[in-house]
């Protein structure tokens, strides 16, 4: 059943024979990718010919900040929606994570998608530039570097694609044009040995002219590690009591003997001309699993010994249980406009078999064999016991059947003074077949749920800011949500939810959800097939005593539906004084009835609550217990989590150096004072850059949008540039110097002023599918360097104002009162409407000279020209940003530019640069951190068994889990990357918990525990400076899980750790150990 070594072994073989294969030079890559294409199409309908698009600024009113958009650009796909965002990562965050795939990215992260809410509801919803997709499976082994960006959401988006608010929301941004190929190999293993663990992965990926094609392999295997490797104590009752009898604890396994294989390829192709888009995803997995369940045991006695000896034997068939599961899964998807709606069809189905064997101890008359001969007197109590005890083996199989299809219609059905009210519409059928049987029970088992659910979600704006409707309440949005789910084993169900959600200001999100709902347990809850496991070590806080207990698991079909009653309060600030961070609260409240939940530990009161799920013998000790799923009357929780996040730059204040020539940014308009989701970060070497952006390659930042303005040796490095380049030769001097750059030539005594590492990333946009330099933007690049303003490059001390001092006024000179009333409205709470009512003014072509004296209204219009929509307009989150990085600038004070600031940093304003505690030196230039810290507190935990029974608190030694629960824990995620390294620490604390015996027993005390993941990786080629041949993509990655080897230490009131409880049973690894090799080609 169970693959052998030798297979196993060839096929990791085969697997990196293949890869080796793949360093053969690609095939290149397809140019002329359709400019601005995505896999994905945009979710409101083809424009009109008859139809004039809108075209400045002011038009975009038209477009509410709760209408879902894809938004234009190197962002298409981005979500638009009320809550903020709890977690943005442009390319340089997702680099710095070092993951080799979105499924490790999406697990590194998992601290900040996890839901808050507590119900589970699974993995969080995934996206994919902006739209629902069949199945994750589809993108789960892509490389990160085909990533654009990635947004993480808050629970009430999910209503807004068909799914219940117990979900965070995580929306992945692919690039338009990527092609690689990749292998990755991974060892790992604990520092005191005996257990290992390696896997190899082969891809393949394209992305190019809105298409996706994507293939994979991985393979898995780890060896068994037994509780001899750990010198885990025995449980008494289970060791012999003969010295040369086989020991228990080399035939008991702490981690099974496992091997695995995943095969997955999916493609999609969006249809430009119509706006649909098709995707299909086929995967194939088989997992095989062994592990050991100890020995047989048996007691002998004769007339000298009446009280016998305990025995074990059978070392060569210890009992053991072996599994293996095949699984055939299929997705697709189908997406298109519908008039003003988007109609989003999903399909994703399943096809398991798993069988389990499992060894059959010797029985009651087989023993008594060896006892009559005992008790004759021909067999010596210590004399010799077969070593082969082999006595057949029990199977247990099953065959899962899953299909899922999930419509929405998404769009708006109307217009109210505040906006328009957005709704979605679901259709929804699921159908779940399961088929058991187990040759120890004498009837098979088939149960079959179909679900056919349907329900509305509406978003109605109530007030709005930009709209001027009741503006001074700020923004008000109402979530309304109602859905009916028909099981056909379960009858009708119901939920209903609602959301307000409030923004006084830019920066500040809070809301209130109240969700109710009617819950059925799962299918395999009901009816997984029944397996007796032997031998299973079980703490009895009855008797306060470890036993060998026969442990029954399980579907129970007696099991009814759950009704949750949930209040959730958050709170989301994008704190103003500190830059790129984030400080969130939420509130949770949790109510529910008849609650399914696994088996509990083993009290006095749970043994009464459920009569009949524990056995014990005739002395009283434990011997059997029935784990299968209960239900709770009733449980109540209360809790608060906690985030703060911050990432950003190290080195080098916001706007310092940093350009080509020093500046800041390398664009129009962008200071580095922008946002982390407004970086601009060099796409990878392998495949096909992206197509530059409107207004790509502009000067060093400076400028009305800019951070701050350049000094006076930047701008004169920068016009020296841009004389040479708009010279009439200026193409060809442009070539040269590209040619010189790509070779790694020297070049500053030709090109004195000019740091080709830093224009390195600007030219990397200019590049086509083949990873030359397309001719066609290399001239473009020039005509935009050229048709630049030089009045726009400012000059003036570091630090000045904003750009500079405005063409016409001398440097020093106080800002004009025209323009200081004009910064400080759009530096205030309405500021986005300001600069948007300004700049529709000036695309209108009024006269603005009033507003802005001495400002040229080019430049603007320029600076925001990147972040247009398809349609011409202007999303608000992008003049939001505009007006960031204009308030970041600091102005003068009447004296020179500059003026008691720092350099590079100028004074802060109310409303001006936000802190960046890393900022400063130029040490480090290059480097970028972030950190993240979440910590939960349990207020209220209560359990209600039954009617009748006091309830338990679970945060006073009454939980029904077996470690308790903790009231405080946190997860840390912090990192720093760059120059091609990078550094990651993550940590878990949990706190310190007790659980209650019985009376006369003793209680369990739990220490608190905080362990350290620590992974450090190296991108070669960037770190040896030759990216080439073997080194180029090419990264290293080293992990070390548990640092400090730290263990829970688990105590009774005399000090002793109970054998189920020791530190190697509750984690065998301790100190975790690997190394990561990925190469791209």
């Amino acid at each position: 059943m169970n693959l052998s070594p030798l297979s196993r072994a060839m096929l990791r073989a085969g697997t990196c024979a293949l890869g080796l294969a793949m360093t053969l030079p690609p095939v290149a890559a397809e140019t002329g990718a359709t400019a601005g294409a995505a896999v994905q199409p945009q979710p409101g309908p083809p424009a009109e010919p008859e139809e004039e698009e809108p075209a400045s600024a002011s038009d975009a009113g038209s477009v509410t900040p709760n209408e879902i958009i894809v938004r234009s650009g190197r962002l298409k796909g981005q979500l638009f929606v009320d809550q903020a965002p709890l977690l943005e990562l442009d390319e340089t965050a997702i680099a710095s994570e070092g993951v080799t795939s979105i499924t490790d990215l999406i697990a590194q992260i998992s601290a900040r998608t996890g839901s808050a809410r507590g119900r589970g509801g699974g993995g969080p919803v995934i996206l994919v530039n902006g739209i629902r997709i069949g199945s994750f499976r589809e993108f789960a082994n892509y490389p990160p570097e085909a990533l654009a960006r990635v947004e993480v959401f808050p629970e009430e988006v999910a209503q807004r694609f068909g799914f219940p608010p117990d979900r965070r929301v995580i929306n992945l941004i692919l690039k338009d044009n990527y092609a690689n190929r990749q292998l990755d190999l991974e060892f790992e293993a604990p520092s005191r040995g005996g257990y290992s663990r390696n896997e190899q992965q082969l891809g393949l990926l394209k992305i190019a002219n809105g298409g996706r094609i994507n293939a994979s392999i991985r393979l898995e295997d780890t060896n068994l590690l037994t509780e001899d490797e750990r010198d885990v104590p025995q449980t008494p009752g289970s060791i012999s009591q003969v010295a040369t009898d086989p020991d228990q604890a080399a035939f008991r396994s702490l981690l099974a003997d496992t091997f695995g294989i995943d095969a997955n390829v999916s493609w999609a192709k969006a249809i430009i001309d119509s706006g649909t888009s098709l995707s299909a995803n086929l995967n194939y997995a088989r997992n095989e699993s062994r592990s050991l369940d100890g020995l047989n045991t048996v007691v002998l006695r004769n007339a000298a010994n009446p009280d016998g000896l305990r025995r074990t034997f059978g070392e060569d068939t210890p009992l053991a249980r072996r599994n293996s599961s095949d699984t055939i899964s299929a997705a697709g998807s189908v997406t298109r406009p519908v008039n003003s709606f988007r109609l989003t069809s999903t399909f994703d189905g399943s096809f398991t078999e798993s069988e389990t064997e499992i060894d059959r101890r010797l029985r009651a008359d087989q023993l008594a064999v060896f006892q009559a001969a005992a008790l004759a007197g021909t067999l010596a109590l210590n004399g010799p016991l077969p070593a082969d005890t082999a006595n057949g083996f029990d199977t247990a199989r099953s065959r899962v059947i899953n299909g899922s299809t999930l419509t929405t219609l998404e769009g708006p059905l109307g217009e109210l003074p505040a906006g328009e009210v957005l709704a979605t519409f679901d259709l929804r059928l699921d159908w779940q077949r399961i088929e058991s049987a187990d040759t120890r029970s004498a009837t098979e088992v088939t149960l079959t749920r179909r679900n056919l659910s349907t329900g509305a979600n509406v978003v109605i704006p109530l007030t709005s800011r930009r709209d001027e409707f009741l503006d001074a309440l700020g923004d008000f949005t109402l979530n309304l949500q109602a859905g009916v789910d028909d099981l056909s084993d379960f009858g009708v169900l119901g939920d209903w939810n609602a959301g307000l959600t409030w923004k006084p200001f830019d920066g500040l999100d809070l809301s209130a959800t109240y969700i109710w709902r009617e819950v059925a347990p799962g299918l395999a809850q009901l009816g997984n097939p029944q397996i007796v496991n032997l031998n299973v070590p079980v703490f009895d806080f009855v008797r306060g005593e470890t036993v060998l207990a026969d442990v029954t698991t399980g579907g129970n079909p007696a099991l009814p539906p759950e009704t949750q009653r949930d209040w959730k309060f958050s709170a989301n600030w994008s704190l103003p004084f500190w830059e790129n961070s984030r400080f969130a609260v939420d509130y949770i409240r949790n109510r529910s009835d008849n609650v399914v939940s696994g088996f509990p530990q083993i009290t006095a009161d749970i043994e009464a609550a459920f009569p009949g799920r524990v056995t014990r013998n005739a002395a009283g000790r434990l011997i059997a217990v029935d784990r299968r799923p209960v239900s709770f009357a009733e449980t109540r929780a209360d809790r608060l989590q906690f985030t703060f996040s911050t990432n950003g730059s190290i080195g080098a204040p916001a706007g310092g150096p940093g350009g080509p020539f020093g500046g800041g940014g390398g664009r129009p308009g962008g200071g580095g004072g922008a946002p982390a989701a407004a970086a601009q970060p060099a796409p990878p070497t392998t495949g096909p850059a992206p197509a530059p952006q409107p207004g790509a390659g502009g000067p060093p930042a400076g400028g009305f949008g800019g951070g701050f303005a350049p000094t006076p040796e930047q701008r004169e490095q920068f016009m020296a540039f841009r004389a040479r380049l708009c010279a009439d030769d200026g193409e060809a001097f442009l070539t040269k110097l590209v040619a010189a750059i790509d070779s790694g030539a020297d070049i500053s005594a030709e090109y004195p002023g000019i740091d080709a590492a830093r224009l390195a990333p600007m030219l990397a946009r200019l590049r086509g599918a083949d990873g030359k330099i397309d001719p066609a933007r290399l001239a473009q690049f020039r005509t935009r360097i050229c048709a630049i303003d030089p009045a726009m490059m400012g000059g003036g001390a570091a630090g000045g104002a904003p750009g500079g001092a405005p063409a016409g006024r001398p440097a020093g000179q106080a800002m004009p009162p025209a323009l200081a009333a004009f910064r400080e409205r759009a530096c205030g709470p309405d500021g986005t409407a300001a600069i948007a009512q300004l700049v529709g003014k000036i695309e209108r072509g009024e006269d603005v000279s009033a507003e802005l004296p001495g400002v040229d209204p080019a430049f603007i219009k320029m600076a925001l020209d990147r972040s247009r929509r398809p349609d011409g307009t202007i999303p608000p989150e992008a003049l939001e940003q505009f007006k960031q990085r204009f308030c970041a600038a600091a102005p003068p004070s009447g004296g020179a530019p500059g003026a008691g600031g720092a350099p590079g940093g100028g004074g802060a304003p109310a409303g001006g640069p936000a802190f960046n505690p890393l900022a400063g030196g130029r040490q480090m230039q290059g480097w970028r951190y972030f950190f993240n810290l979440t910590h939960t507190i349990e207020l209220a935990n209560e359990i209600l068994i039954a009617p009748g029974i006091a309830p338990l608190d679970q945060l006073d030694g009454q939980a029904t889990g077996a470690f308790g629960l903790p009231r405080h824990s946190s997860r840390l995620e912090a990192g720093l990357f760059g120059k091609g390294v990078g550094f990651r620490l993550s940590g878990i604390y949990t706190g310190e918990t007790r659980l209650d015996g019985a009376v006369g027993t003793s209680d369990l005390f739990f220490d608190d525990i905080v362990t350290f993941n620590l992974r450090i990786f190296a991108n070669m080629g960037e770190v040896t400076g030759k990216n080439e041949g073997l080194m180029k993509d090419l990264r290293v990655s080293l992990v070390a899980d548990n640092v400090f080897d730290a263990q829970r230490r688990v105590r009774d009131s005399a000090g002793v750790t109970p054998v189920n409880y020791n530190p190697f049973v509750i984690d065998p690894l301790g100190l975790y150990l690997g190394i990561d090799l990925r190469k791209l080609f």
